[in-house]
């Protein structure tokens, strides 16, 4: 292969003067097509035992010159490669150490070895200790095809490359080997030795073992030549593998024995697992496991490659995602939005925790949601699905949950980990609670104080934020605690931890919240009583599964709401909507300002009451907001600030402090927006005023670029805000909606919106 061919790749520029590689195969002759195509203006040389070898890498391009004698090439060297084998390196370290005085004064040492632990090892023994100047490392990358032939200038591009700097690293050395890989395409991440280690013995190194085994123990049947004819493709996709370097593949496996056996272990019980199901035609021990697998796969796919996990989703990278929305349109039809998160959340947490098997119709396929329910999973729970909304839990029992092999990631979800606190504060096992970056900025102090009043000992990041490291063992007492400020969020998690405790868990409010949690454990046949403002249970009960019918999220409805509610001959109708008197805040708001809307078919579904919201365009005018209404309304608010933005006069809003610890300060962030497109406002710390246009005949403000930090309800907000606006309205950071409505942009078109979806701004 040359270079002449190959396309340039735009990423950082390495500044190395020059690089030298010692041992010019698959990987060492891929670093240097991959800096050739990436611009590097330095020199490159190499050496190798194989004088082969250093020919055709001058020939195909990849280096300038080569050499079999280490002291010749490591002349004004700036930076040395080592991409030997893992058992020559201590060899070719001790090689180094004695001619590196003809180096550059600076020079850096680095590798890519597959196994630290040992590695580092070798560094010590040769120079007493890891210098300051090299800086380890590991390219997750690879073929089955071996030598400076094979070599690929985008075998690293967008793969992985894991340093393992030691604490004392010179940090320039570190950020030039970061600077080296990234240049090749790579994304560069750091890791301790040890979790490396550990990490790739399970992910890289058993897989290697399993595939040459099956391939090995397969080969050597009577039937074997008829065992190859009829592979089909997914024993050809396993077993490629197989194919790679005998050689390098066995010092890696001497070299990380230990993590290695540890790895086994693990599998070889896993198996046993499986074939005593087998033997027992235990079908919901397969289900399970295969189940759990499979999502499993796709769910860390999602995570690792920074994409959604839907499936229309999957092209677009986490926080990169842009709305396009043209101004005007129509806001016309009949729609049934995206079931309840709220209740989706809690349908898995007391369906894993409940006796029996538990149906779920509705199921919200968000990110959030699916973030739970990939949660249980890691905690030994069976799930079925979802598909098409519905969802099998086998349920394990109050005490039938198991240690998660790791933290537990929830995305971007306030919801799950404020629950999810509670419900673990409860368990004999520790555990710990993480999620995307937004999440990791946002308090957690508001269950993390109360829950250590019940006795449980909980670790936060610094300023009460996550990760959340909750320890086991712990044996919780009931409390009677007064909320300072109304969340549902922490009435939940006092009730799912009092489930654990001893005595009586009580919980007052200082205004109504969302009650899903109360009704849900009602349901569940385990008794939660409310009197006035305050409510509470007895711990040591049980959950008796049941179906649940999730009904369609009026949080998500109330964009629709809005955008029937400010655009002249608009009529919308929502089918199927949860209208729990404690959600239903935007109904009471809507109507107080104004909005054509009415309630058809109302009904009660599993406990929960349900009806079709129709609503037509009427003339709206500004209001001071009921406080009372601002714990029923409290995720509807960046909507409502649109319609307010839209009605005659001026809408007041107080005692809303909580917007200011959602996923973004929604107060800030919707008053900056309104502000680029136009609209007077004033903000205060509890609240806003917002002074609307109200002219039915022409736009109401104009267009703008928009940044949603990353916060769902603000970009679809401003979305719908369009429909008044006198110019395009482009909205920044959307990726985050698919986390409560995947379906938002196929719906806001079908009404007669105007919206397009694209990838990164340039």
């Amino acid at each position: 292969m040359t270079l002449m061919a190959a396309q340039r790749m735009t990423k950082p520029t390495c500044q190395e003067s020059r690089l030298l590689i010692i041992g010019l195969g698959l990987i060492g002759g891929s670093l240097a097509a991959a800096l050739r195509v990436s611009g590097f203006q330095g020199s490159i040389v190499a050496c190798d035992p194989d004088e082969g070898e250093i020919r055709r890498g001058i020939e195909m391009g990849l280096i300038d010159s080569g050499g079999t004698r280490l002291r010749e090439q490591v002349s004004e060297a700036s930076m040395v490669v080592l991409a030997v084998p893992v058992l020559a390196m201590e060899s070719v370290m001790a090689n180094l150490a004695d001619v590196l005085m003809f180096a550059s004064p600076g020079v850096v040492i680095t590798d890519v070895g597959s196994t630290k632990a040992t590695i580092r090892a070798c560094a010590q023994r040769v120079f007493g200790q890891v210098p300051s100047n090299m800086v380890l490392g590991h390219p997750i990358a690879g073929s089955e095809k071996s030598g400076v032939a094979a070599a690929n200038p985008r075998l690293y591009v967008d793969h992985k490359v894991i340093l393992t700097p030691e604490p004392d690293v010179d940090r320039d050395a570190l950020q030039r080997v970061r600077c080296l890989w990234e240049a090749c395409g790579a994304d560069v991440l750091e890791m301790d030795v040890e979790r490396h280690d550990q990490v790739l013995a399970r992910t890289s190194h058993l897989p290697h073992l399993l595939a040459f085994s099956l391939v090995d123990t397969l080969a050597r049947q009577d039937e074997r030549l008829d065992i190859f004819r009829y592979a089909a493709g997914g024993f050809r996709d396993f077993t490629r593998i197989a194919g790679s370097d005998p050689v390098m593949w066995r010092d890696i496996f001497i070299a990380n024995k230990q993590a290695v056996l540890a790895s086994l272990d693990d599998f070889e019980a896993g198996l046993e697992r499986l074939r005593r199901a087998v033997e027992a035609g235990d079908s919901d021990a397969l289900i399970a496991t295969f189940d759990r697998a499979s999502h499993a796969r796709h769910y860390f796919d999602s995570l690792l490659n920074k994409t959604s996990y839907q499936a229309e989703y999957n092209m677009q990278s986490q926080g990169k995602v842009t709305y396009r929305v043209r101004p005007g349109g129509q806001a016309k039809g009949r729609l049934r939005v995206p079931g309840d998160k709220s209740i989706s959340h809690r349908s898995i947490m007391l369906g894993a925790l409940a006796e029996g098997v538990t149906e779920v119709k509705g199921f919200l396929e968000g990110e959030d949601s699916l973030a739970t329910l990939q949660a249980f999973r890691e905690m030994g729970v069976a799930i079925e699905g979802p598909h098409q909304g519905r969802v099998t839990i086998h349920g394990v029992g109050m005490h039938g949950l198991k240690a998660p092999a790791g933290p537990l990631y929830v995305g971007n979800s306030g919801t799950a980990m404020r629950l999810f606190s509670g419900l673990l504060a409860g368990q004999a096992f520790d555990s710990e609670l993480t999620g995307d970056e937004s999440l990791t900025k946002r308090p957690m102090g508001r269950v993390a104080d109360p829950l250590r009043l019940m006795g449980a000992t909980i670790d936060t990041a610094e300023g009460g934020c996550p990760p959340l490291k909750i320890k086991g063992g712990a044996a919780l007492k009931g409390i009677h605690y007064d909320m300072p400020m109304a969340s549902a969020q922490v009435k939940s998690c006092l009730l799912l931890a009092g489930l654990y405790a001893e005595g009586e868990t009580r919980v007052r409010e200082p205004a109504p919240t969302r009650d899903h949690t109360e009704r849900m454990l009602n349901g569940f046949g385990y008794n939660v009583t409310r009197e006035g403002d305050t409510c509470w249970l007895q711990g040591g009960g049980m959950l008796t599964a049941g179906p649940i019918d999730v009904p369609s999220d009026i949080s998500s409805a109330t964009f629709f709401l809005v955008a029937a509610a400010i655009t002249p001959g608009a009529d919308i109708t929502l089918e199927h909507v949860g209208i729990n008197p404690t959600r239903t805040g935007v109904i009471n708001i809507l109507t107080l300002m104004g909005a054509d809307l009415t309630l058809e078919n109302e009904r009660e579904v599993g406990g929960e009451p349900v009806a079709d919201i129709r609503i037509r365009y009427a003339p709206l005018k500004g209001v001071d907001i009921p406080e009372a209404q601002v714990p029923l309304a409290i995720d509807e608010f960046p909507a409502l600030f649109i319609a307010a933005a839209n009605a005659e006069g001026v809408t007041r809003l107080r005692g809303a402090e909580e917007l200011r610890v959602k996923e973004s300060d929604r107060l800030q962030a919707m008053a900056d927006g309104l502000a680029i497109l136009g609209v007077e406002h004033t903000v205060v710390e509890d609240g806003i005023d917002i002074v609307g246009n109200g002219n039915e005949s022409v736009p109401n403000y104009g267009g703008g670029r928009i940044d949603s930090l990353g916060d769902h309800r603000i970009a679809m907000a401003f979305a719908i805000a369009s429909l008044r606006a006198s110019a395009e309205i482009v909205i920044e950071d959307c990726a985050n909606v698919a986390t409560s409505f995947p379906d938002f942009v196929e719906l806001a078109t079908r009404i007669g919106m105007g919206v397009s979806v694209e990838g990164p701004h340039e």
